[in-house]
């Protein structure tokens, strides 16, 4: 007679393989949740404000630790409800102001990253009455100038350093542009 309870397993011992068996699944949900809070995490490019740059249904890569941002960096920020993906042109402390097509950093003479004439005259104190961008405040443009919903329409304004979810360092797809973000 073959002794039954001999081969009856513990309830313990169930449970003790479950939970072995479910830590890896759990330590990788856990490690891919912390990255993409805090380190990186894709976006899609919704819209043609950033064209001929960027375009429709790109994926990025938004890197989430660097919150340093210069002038012509690409970022993403909550603006007006909604993501917006626009690249800096004004940074806290300066005066911005094109005229002629051409942009002024506290007077001086600036190169821009749109080489086309599609830039509306605009000084920062005729938009918002300040001569200078406050601290903790940046000016963002779209590079489609003309299309662009940025820090020219009241609406999105002056973006606040804690609306920045990150700045923009890759681009995954297509494929045929796949690579790092000037």
């Amino acid at each position: 007679m073959i002794n039954s309870e001999n081969n009856k397993k513990e309830p313990q011992d169930i449970a003790i393989k479950i939970i072995k068996e479910l830590v890896p699944y759990l330590i990788i949900i856990f490690v891919v949740v912390t990255i993409r809070t805090f380190i990186a995490t894709p976006v899609r490019v919704n819209g043609v404000s950033m064209y001929p740059y960027l375009k429709d249904g790109e994926i990025l890569i938004l890197n989430k630790m660097d919150n340093k941002y210069n002038r012509y960096d690409i970022v993403v920020a909550n603006a007006a409800n909604t993501k917006v993906i626009k690249r800096v042109i004004g940074l806290p402390g300066e005066n911005i102001e094109y005229r002629d097509c051409k942009l002024y950093i506290n007077g001086v003479e600036k190169e821009d990253f749109v080489k086309e004439c599609i830039t509306d005259d605009f000084t920062l104190e005729n938009l918002y009455g300040y001569a200078i961008i406050p601290k903790g405040y940046y000016f963002v443009m779209g590079d489609n100038r003309k299309e662009s919903s940025d820090s020219r329409d009241y609406r999105i304004g002056l973006i606040k350093t804690e609306q920045i979810q990150g700045k923009a360092i890759f681009r995954l797809t297509p494929f045929n542009r796949f690579g790092s973000l000037k």
